[in-house]
């Protein structure tokens, strides 16, 4: 792997004309013996700087995961996410909105789930649900499609503004693979649960999905909050990925441990811990 950092070889180029097909699924940065060599350490050092954000409470951090069907939301949370404190980490699903939900603004139940200073908060799916199923599922015309994608580039340039940092990876999935996927559940009695029969509806449109994938995030790829394009075809390359990815971004902040009392307060504090004569 180059010099550059996981971010920049991630990046998502600012392209109104942006298409998937330039992207290999199944690129590997690594190999599978080192990348899995890794991410116990990436798992380790993970905690720790999490842990130096909760102490600070200077920043948060916004971990947007978008993709198909099975291409690994939930196993980047359980092999990534899951690395660090539960107590200042909130995972949020964003499913069909609700009848309450239909009458607000699309962006509304969006902006109750923004993490708090010193929380990490993933979107398992995110607002830009709110243009891909309408645009590919609905027929949502073009002007439609451009004012919600402008509002939410206006909507993330607040949370940056805000202290948040906003990490946005796409997981890109190949059409083969997700195939096997969807194999793998309806084989297994425990994954079965997962699947669904609309999974196949939908995956009868991947010609579309790509197109209005490659123009919203293409278009939605800001200097602010860039897109990641994470090659989602292994597993383990894409915990590996992300993983770095999350590690640089906290690294960024260059925190320390505060220091609440001064050697004097501390010495006062530890006598009244002694026990008593």
């Amino acid at each position: 792997m180059s010099e550059s950092t996981m971010s920049e070889q991630l990046l998502v180029p600012t392209d109104e004309n942006l298409t998937l097909a330039g992207f290999d699924p199944a690129l590997e940065y690594v190999s599978k013996s080192d990348a899995e060599d890794e991410l116990d350490d990436l798992r380790d050092r993970l905690f720790d700087l999490h842990e130096l954000m909760m102490a600070n409470e200077d920043h948060a951090v916004l971990l947007v995961l978008q993709g198909l069907d099975c291409s690994g939301k939930n196993g980047t949370i359980k092999h990534v996410v899951d690395a660090m404190n539960p107590a200042a980490v909130t995972v949020a699903s964003f499913v069909e909105p609700d009848a309450d939900e239909e009458d607000e603004h699309f962006l509304t139940r969006i902006e109750r789930q923004v993490p708090e200073p010193g929380r990490l908060t993933v979107f398992d799916r995110s607002h830009y649900e709110d243009v891909f199923v309408p645009a590919v599922m609905e027929g949502m015309d073009g002007d439609e499609f451009d004012r919600r994608i402008d509002e939410i580039i206006e909507f993330e340039e607040r949370l940056v503004d805000g202290g948040v940092t906003v990490v946005k990876c796409l997981l890109h999935i190949s059409y083969d693979e997700q195939r096997e996927r969807f194999l793998r559940r309806l084989r297994r009695h425990d994954k079965r649960w997962k699947f669904s029969e609309a999974d196949i509806e939908t995956r009868a449109k991947w010609d579309e999905w790509q197109v209005v994938y490659g123009k919203a995030i293409g278009r939605s790829s800001t200097e602010h909050a860039p897109w990641h394009m994470i090659p989602a075809d292994h597993k383990w390359h894409r915990n590996w990925v992300i993983a770095r990815l999350l590690v640089e971004t906290f690294e960024r902040f260059d925190e320390r441990y505060p220091e609440p009392y001064s050697d004097d307060e501390l010495e006062a504090l530890r006598a009244r811990l002694e026990p008593p004569n």
